[in-house]
């Protein structure tokens, strides 16, 4: 199983619609990658790791799917859409990372 990790960093002029992105952005992505997307998780960041420090992330968008294989081939036919739709809640260039779940 694999983790698709996508991390809108945090900083003084960023803007981020949480309610468009639990909403309305993540139906459609779930719509479009079908049965291949086998779970969904988003956090919100609060705070940083110390008291009164920001969160490093504004928010971070997690995607599980079976292997690298099933998400590159539900995901290819549709990410000009997926990433098209970012200018509706955001301003930030995510960090994308894929990660093997071992635990």
């Amino acid at each position: 199983m694999i983790k698709v990790s996508v991390m809108y960093p945090n900083s003084s002029k960023c803007q981020f619609d949480v309610d468009y992105y639990c909403s309305r952005h993540l139906a459609m992505v779930t719509e479009l990658l079908g049965n291949y997307l086998k779970g969904k998780e988003v956090e919100v960041g609060v705070a940083g790791g110390t008291p009164g420090e920001t969160p490093l992330f504004i928010a971070v968008g997690h995607f599980t799917f079976d292997s690298i294989d099933s998400f590159r081939t539900c995901f290819g036919p549709h990410a000009k859409e997926i990433f098209s739709d970012t200018e509706n809640f955001t301003n930030i260039n995510p960090h994308i990372q894929i990660s093997e779940i071992r635990v």
